[in-house]
């Protein structure tokens, strides 16, 4: 008897929002199984939805983008790496529920829905000024490489998600390529977002999670209908932490942050108004 999904769970955020930290939270939780990490090979290994694929023009994927075939190969392989938060693969039979997250999938909500019906999307958010600084280091560091060949793409290679038109910045300052990156990545998902189901998605501030994480953590499983038996007191640093987590550290690269602020200011002000009125925390 084949594996089923039942109720999808899946993050979107931004990169450098924090999103591994909540992953790897949540799947502490009973009854929820991950593959472990991020879905890029998982998603990005069926030919038709890499985008070398797709001339390279973004990560976006639609509804359309999910025939039966394709969404039921997407499905299998996703299987074929489940484990529970034991390292144990799922059972035979039956319905799981998976735990999925890439910041990429803040392109594909649409195409989510069509490859799981029933999904639950968390949205989770934070200060830009810190997400935009925390894009900054990524890309600095040459740690988060995705596509190492771009066509038409100049020095330095791209990092993170591949964002609609993002040729509109090639040969740009490294602040105005990820401040062009995240208000694309926010722009396309509000807009997805406001299309869904009221009760189809939740959010959560970043700020919120680290302050008080067992507190929003319960405020989730509840919405979610997953228990948790695990002791919450503080968050683990995320594997993917470039440098320690503290108050204000956006400042490092406050001049750059401040030159490109204007350029994200009507997104971000939609982000805070939608995102606030849907928050668990």
């Amino acid at each position: 008897m084949p594996i089923s999904f039942d109720k999808p769970v899946v993050i979107l955020s931004a990169p450098r929002s924090g999103s591994t930290l909540l992953f790897e939270t949540l799947a502490r939780a009973p009854g929820l199984h991950t593959i472990g990490g991020e879905s890029h090979r998982v998603i990005e290994g069926i030919p038709s939805l890499h985008p070398a694929g797709r001339g390279f023009a973004s990560n976006r994927l639609e509804a359309s983008d999910a025939p039966p075939d394709v969404a039921e190969a997407l499905r299998q392989r996703f299987v074929a790496s489940l484990r529970d938060r034991d390292g144990m693969p799922a059972p035979d039979g039956g319905s799981i529920r998976l735990l999925e997250k890439t910041p990429k999938n803040v392109l594909r909500i649409p195409f989510m829905r069509r490859v799981f019906p029933d999904a639950r999307f968390v949205v989770l958010w934070r200060d830009p000024r810190a997400v935009l600084s925390s894009m900054i280091e990524a890309w600095r560091s040459g740690h988060f490489v995705t596509y190492p060949i771009l066509p038409g793409w100049g020095p330095p290679p791209w990092s993170l998600l591949l964002v609609p038109g993002w040729q509109r910045v090639n040969g740009r300052p490294l602040e105005e390529i990820v401040a062009y990156q995240w208000g694309r990545a926010m722009h396309v998902m509000l807009e997805d977002l406001e299309v869904l189901p009221a009760d189809a998605w939740r959010s959560v501030r970043y700020e919120s999670l680290v302050a008080s994480p067992r507190a929003v953590v319960d405020v989730l499983c509840a919405w979610l209908e997953i228990g948790w038996d695990a002791p919450l007191d503080r968050l683990p640093l995320s594997r993917y932490t470039i440098s320690r987590p503290e108050s204000g550290k956006w400042m490092r690269n406050r001049a750059a942050i401040e030159r490109v602020m204007p350029l994200v200011a009507g997104v971000a002000d939609r982000l805070e108004r939608v995102l606030a009125a849907r928050s668990a925390g």
